[in-house]
């Protein structure tokens, strides 16, 4: 009975040959392999630039990406590194989470010196890169949308920079903050001006108008969905159980970007609300105050391999002439007001000016606007991309070395010490002091 055609295969079956089985010509890039290239690289170029004390690593990390990327030797090419962006999608996330957790709605809107310098770099810096850009000729929709995206700051440079220098302190708190707040300003003015833009491209009026705010609302509505759920397990967790709790801010991140793709909402402001909405749900407790210790800094290097390996040396050089007159516009608009009201509201010299130079550097929430408008509006896009693209190579450039400056000038790199460090201290002085 076995042999019959019902129960095996036919009789006449042919083997298959050697060549049937092994790959007949070089196998493209799979996001597998493209995860190991990045983590790989990274950590080489993270190396190399921590042998220079005064360079940060992302820098190392941007330059290796650069090297394989299609602008260098293109071991990575533009469609395999197309198909890891799922990864940059969670690295981003989990960074705007970071952020988000620092910024408390109620206590943020109490806060005068926050609200006021917030406010004022961000309608300074829209101001300036508009009449820049209506100034070269742009059409006025490129205008304002490049001009509310200028208004972002990149959460991932400060994040990681202040982390490497072990900083800690009030300069770098309230940095935080502003860059948390001027990201939800910009992801505004954007949302605010996409309408237009939508008309522009021959969308109908009520899809236009519909579709900014249901994006950004729906947005809103999922990660508070999230963060309610997170949060309630969160408190079932003891004070020794870290380890679930990264696990639960990683889910609550993926959790959070897929449902954003699946209803079509904004994914960059979903993570950047999850992390507010969880600070409001719970406060400075467990789930917020997660470190990602060394988890992170997988995320850390794919973002910033990922952004280097992305840099088109071509339009920067192209566009190097306007690229920089929009850089130098937005650091005078952004290092001039928090400098400013920094002193109006009594900081230091110090600390205003650290604080608006670690301002400066732009590059996730931006691009991720520029993607949003090139899915939405293809030529349009391109024309936003093409500079906002070219100033994002130069801010992630400049961005790095100058955050490392501004908080070793103001005096808050190296407070707080490694965990590490703290572990290894605790456990050689115990046995003393119980002798």
């Amino acid at each position: 009975m076995n042999d019959s055609p019902a129960f095996g295969a036919p009789a006449a079956s042919v083997p298959l040959t050697l060549a049937q089985v092994l790959p007949s010509s070089w196998p493209a890039l799979n996001t597998m392999t493209v995860f190991g290239l990045l983590l790989a690289f990274g950590v080489l170029g993270g190396l190399l630039a921590a042998r220079a004390r005064w360079l940060p690593s992302i820098t190392g990390f941007m330059v290796f990406g650069l090297l394989i990327g299609p602008s260098g030797l293109g071991l990575l090419s533009k469609e395999a590194l197309s198909g890891a962006s799922v990864l940059v999608d969670i690295a981003l996330g989990l960074i705007l989470f970071r952020l988000g957790v620092t910024l408390h709605p109620t206590k943020a809107l109490r806060n005068k010196p926050l609200l006021v310098t917030a406010l004022a770099e961000s309608l300074l810096t829209f101001g300036l890169i508009l009449a820049l850009m209506l100034f070269i000729n742009a059409p006025p929709v490129v205008a304002v949308l490049a001009a509310a995206i200028a208004v972002s700051s990149s959460p991932a440079v400060l994040i990681h920079v202040s982390e490497e220098l072990h900083a800690k302190g009030p300069t770098l708190d309230r940095t935080e903050s502003l860059v948390a707040a001027n990201n939800v300003l910009s992801f505004l003015m954007f949302s605010l001006a996409l309408p237009v833009a939508l008309v522009g491209e021959r969308f109908e009026l009520k899809t236009a108008l519909v579709l900014p705010v249901y994006q950004m609302l729906g947005a809103i509505v999922v990660s508070v969905a999230v963060a309610w759920l997170v949060t309630s397990i969160a408190r079932l967790t003891r004070n020794d159980e870290a380890h679930f709790r990264f696990a639960l801010v990683v889910g609550a991140v993926t959790l959070t970007l897929g449902l954003a793709q699946a209803l079509n909402v904004s994914g960059l402001f979903a993570g950047l609300s999850l992390g507010i909405a969880c600070r409001w749900l719970q406060g400075r407790t467990r789930l917020t105050r997660v470190e990602f210790g060394g988890g992170g800094d997988v995320f850390f290097i794919i973002l910033f391999v990922f952004a280097g390996a992305n840099l088109h040396l071509k339009e920067v050089i192209l566009y190097g002439p306007i690229a920089l007159a929009f850089v130098g516009a937005r650091i005078f608009a952004k290092l001039g007001t928090v400098y400013g009201c920094g002193l109006a509201f009594r900081q230091s010299h110090r600390s205003a000016l650290a604080s608006g130079m670690m301002l400066i550097p732009m590059a996730g929430l931006a691009i991720g606007l520029v993607q949003t408008t090139s899915q939405l509006m293809p030529e349009l896009g391109g024309r936003v991309a093409a500079i906002v693209l070219a100033a994002v190579a130069l801010f992630e450039t400049i961005g790095p070395p100058l955050t490392a400056l501004a908080l070793r000038f103001a005096g808050e790199a190296g407070r707080a010490l490694p965990e590490s460090d703290g572990a290894e201290t605790t456990a050689a002085t115990s046995p003393a002091e119980q002798a």
